[in-house]
């Protein structure tokens, strides 16, 4: 409904207008978009549920070698960040994500066949090449589509399918471990190979699928096209004179940086959890002497996401209310830097499943609106630049939250002190975040109902 505020002749034909692209972009793109990261996060993390499954076991690694390997994915993912994501700035979504995706599904497929902790390296190195640039390309490409007062919303609706990859992923993968044999593979083996193919399938499709600018788009009606063209070209416009960051810029802009190293800290406690949840509830035989069998390891695995999932939806939903505000990224980084240190200091497993939900709760809940906010400033190439280097420093911590946690497990035989390390960095997310918000003006809170 128009607002009163938006009650002005013409306006609430223009608003139906609006209301229709921004449905239909909801419709035909974002689940597309949200299927191809839902298989990025489930071939990335899915070293998390063969390293207790037989994998450290079959190829003799420690906990800091299993972090390691883990983490060696985000070198490779790494060097080859900014210049994918000027590539897709430069040949289009189309070409460039389908390209991509199915790099990274044929790498994913060799996993089946690694005999060695040098080649688990090797493929996980490669494997951070092959996929580079596809998240911030994805982000890009959204932003190329959608205007910035519906940007929060539209994020929302594809970053929850990071959270669901583990509801979805879990259960499917202990499915495939179950089939333990088969083949004469082992199940861990059986797991790279059932998720690596969807990716091959899926990079194809897209090269069909996918059209790279509204301007393509031929379901939307021609007054959706003109509108949202016009409408994406006047936000550029007001990027590019006088406040907007270009490409060179970008690189040298205080903000990106200071957003690159809240972001880090983000990471750092998600690829924590998401590489060491399935190897914690694997430990709670020896903590507190409760067997589970692999089935019900991945579906205890997957209860923190399903909330998380909900709380995501959720907080975006009151961003794109009032307008996306530091603390909405500040305050749920500040209640997982509380929850996951007290996670392992529980005394059942009930209670510490329930702190790790609340910590995936804060982590998915930051995430996408912390991505509403560098569109704001930067455009064009700029964009492209800026993105793509805040999650470049922002996934170091890709590398440094496995190998830590690994490390530091090993050396002190428990996951409490890692868990107080995740705490820490996302305690300093919190804090730049507020620090943010109090040292640059913020928009104007919004009116408007998601």
């Amino acid at each position: 409904m128009s607002t009163p505020a938006m009650s002005t002749p013409g306006m609430p034909a223009r608003h139906s207008v609006e209301e229709t692209a921004i449905a239909k972009i909801a419709w035909r793109l974002v689940p597309f978009i949200g299927l191809m990261f839902f298989i990025n996060f489930l071939d990335r993390t899915a070293i998390s549920f063969a390293g207790p499954n037989g994998m450290t076991r079959d190829l003799g690694l420690t906990a800091a070698q299993f972090g390691f390997a883990a983490g060696i994915f985000f070198f490779g993912y790494i060097i080859l960040e900014v210049p994918s994501n000027l590539a897709l700035h430069r040949f289009g979504a189309r070409i460039w994500l389908s390209r991509i995706m199915v790099t990274w599904g044929i790498v994913a497929l060799l996993f089946t066949w690694v005999e060695s902790a040098e080649g688990l390296y090797l493929l996980r190195f490669l494997l951070g090449v092959a996929e580079a640039g596809f998240f911030p390309g994805a982000i890009l490409f959204l932003s190329l589509w959608v205007p910035a007062r519906h940007r929060s919303r539209i994020l929302a609706l594809f970053y929850v399918a990071q959270p669901l990859t583990i509801v979805v992923g879990a259960p499917l993968a202990s499915l495939l471990l179950g089939a333990d044999g088969l083949f004469g593979l082992a199940g861990w083996r059986i797991m790279f190979f059932g998720v690596a193919v969807p990716a091959i399938v899926v990079g194809v499709v897209a090269w069909f699928y996918l059209p790279d600018r509204p301007a393509d788009a031929r379901w939307l009606s021609p007054a959706e096209r003109d509108w949202l063209v016009q409408e994406l070209a006047r936000e550029e416009h007001a990027k590019a004179t006088p406040h907007g960051v270009h490409a060179g810029r970008a690189m040298l802009n205080g903000r990106v940086w200071l957003l690159s190293l809240i972001y880090f800290g983000l990471i750092y406690g998600l690829y924590a959890l998401a590489f060491f949840l399935p190897t914690i509830i694997a430990g709670f035989e020896g903590q507190f002497g409760t067997k589970f069998n692999v089935f019900e390891k991945g579906l205890i695995t997957a209860i923190p996401y399903l909330p998380a999932a909900i709380a995501l939806l959720l907080w975006s939903r009151d961003a794109a209310r009032r307008g996306v505000r530091s603390w909405h990224v500040g305050l749920p980084a500040l209640v997982g830097a509380v929850s996951v240190p007290a996670a392992l200091q529980m005394g059942s497993p009930a209670a510490t499943v329930a702190c790790i939900t609340v910590t995936a709760c804060a982590i998915f809940s930051a995430l996408p609106n912390f991505w509403a906010i560098p569109a704001r400033f930067l455009s064009g190439a700029g964009a492209a630049a800026g993105i793509a280097l805040i999650n470049t420093i922002g996934n170091a911590a890709g590398f440094a939250a496995p190998y830590i946690t690994g490390a530091v497990k090993d050396a002190t035989g428990s996951y409490a002190a890692p868990m107080l390390i995740v705490g820490g960095f996302m305690l300093l997310s919190a804090g730049l975040s507020f620090a943010v918000g109090r040292a640059a003006p913020e928009p104007a809170l919004s009116p408007r109902t998601a």
